[in-house]
């Protein structure tokens, strides 16, 4: 590994360059708030797999490769259609298309915002200096931990920008898709994403990261979610990029009281993908939920780090992650539910269940309760296991093929996520695209 100072001498030209251009359109705060975060950007060491939270991801890789600012830089071949799964494409409502980081205006889709919603770019908002991003921007991601979260906010640049307003209801869901890859050389995006649902609003975000095949791709994500009181957002993420991809996100969510969050996170491309996701259930009665596939093979590896932080009385949680690995696959999953003393009447529940196809496939598996309330109801348990060769033999002794057998069975287990789907014209393209994966996983073993 390089060391460190040469590590972050590839970002430190690019950010210099940002800086030049950007004085002239960016608002002076934002200026100022991207050369703070390079500061701690600069301040910050990598982690290392000596860091408790990193200790079965190794970023070296990542920083090994010479990557520079992609800048939007790079044109799809395929059309939208074909970048997405079936029925994705021609979902009804605004769909935001980013490639390689910067709003692609040619391939997005708007429609007239209801009531006084705001459904913008990151770079729209940017130019317009509007207040919801002034009042929000970098107030639920800290950076001054996490050296990836500091390293997107000094890059802030585009992205989506959403606002709803009290008591509106938006039908149909928002996506927002980011499109990687293309080009000939190793290019690095920072997308930065801003939701905010005020009282009583209701709406559906879709937020897909797929990859183009070409050179290393890095795509350091950051999603900042504010949930109004009584409002309820579902939230559908689909990572899906390619083997030569590397993708870190960071996910951050604070509810208001008697609101409602609920996420499902599809994960299955990617060399090294790195999913963080920290909700804080923040006044009284709120309600989340978090559902999560990830399916990997190969050399890849996946990390799913979540939190949810019961903060205040009567909050309720359900989370339930389900890994398929085939190959020399990894995985990681680090679950933690944390109950502060005030979060009286707290009721959590949290389950990983991991599936492994192959003898050379690994899971670390960590779930965790932090209760410091003497008034709850939590409960959390991880499993990791294989096929059984009686359910196997069951199907084959009724004319059903081996290779059938096991997929029907594999994807029987991922069957009970996939049916907390509640949107139909979301689950089943879903749906197809899990099948899809499910009958090629295994077909990299060897590699």
């Amino acid at each position: 590994m390089l060391p460190v100072s040469l590590e972050k001498d590839k970002f430190r030209g690019d950010f210099e360059r940002l800086q030049r251009t950007g004085a002239r359109t960016a608002p002076v705060w934002l200026h100022q708030l991207r050369a703070q975060a390079m500061r701690g950007f600069e301040a910050l060491p990598f982690p290392t797999v000596r860091d408790e939270d990193w200790r079965f991801t190794n970023v070296a890789p990542i920083l090994a490769t010479p990557f520079r600012s992609a800048n939007g830089d790079g044109r799809p071949g395929p059309a939208i259609d074909q970048i997405l799964p079936q029925g994705l494409a021609t979902l009804k409502g605004n769909r935001l298309v980013f490639l390689n980081g910067l709003y692609a205006k040619e391939l997005s889709f708007q429609v007239q915002s209801p009531g006084e919603a705001v459904i913008i770019s990151q770079a729209e908002a940017i130019s317009r200096d509007l207040e919801i991003l002034r009042t929000h921007l970098a107030q639920q991601a800290p950076y001054e931990k996490d050296v990836f979260t500091a390293l997107n906010t000094a890059f802030v640049q585009d992205g989506g920008c959403v606002y709803i307003p009290n008591d509106v209801d938006v039908t149909d869901p928002i996506h927002l898709l980011f499109v990687y890859g293309g080009g000939e050389t190793a290019t690095v995006s920072y997308p930065r994403n801003l939701f905010v649902l005020g009282r009583g609003s209701r709406a559906t975000l879709i937020e897909s990261h797929v990859g183009l095949y070409g050179s290393p791709t890095l795509s350091n994500s950051v999603t900042e979610i504010v949930v109004g009181e009584g409002a309820s957002l579902d939230h559908y993420k689909i990572q899906a990029e390619n083997d030569a991809a590397f993708h870190l996100a960071t996910t951050h969510v604070r509810q208001a009281r008697g609101s409602h969050y609920s996420n499902f996170l599809l994960s299955m491309g990617a060399a090294i993908a790195r999913n963080n996701l920290t909700v804080q259930l923040a006044a009284e009665g709120c309600g989340c939920v978090l559902n999560g596939l990830y399916l990997a093979t190969g050399k890849q590896h996946v990390d799913n780090h979540t939190t949810i932080d019961h903060a205040q009385p009567q909050g309720t949680s359900q989370e339930l992650y389900k890994g398929i690995l085939a190959g020399r696959a990894k995985a990681v999953f680090h679950g933690k539910i944390v109950v502060r003393k005030d979060a009286q009447k707290t009721d959590a529940q949290q389950t990983n269940k991991n599936l492994l196809l192959s003898d050379d496939a690994q899971v670390n598996t960590t779930p965790q309760l932090e209760i410091l309330a003497d008034d709850v109801k939590c409960a959390h348990g991880a499993t990791v296991g294989q096929l059984e060769e009686d359910a196997i033999f069951y199907f084959k002794s009724r004319g059903i093929g081996d290779a059938t057998a096991r997929r029907l069975l594999t994807y029987g287990f991922a069957g009970d996520v996939i049916n907390r789907i509640q949107s139909e014209p979301i689950r089943a393209p879903l749906n197809r695209m899990i099948l899809s994966t499910i009958a090629g996983l295994g077909a990299k073993e060897s590699v």
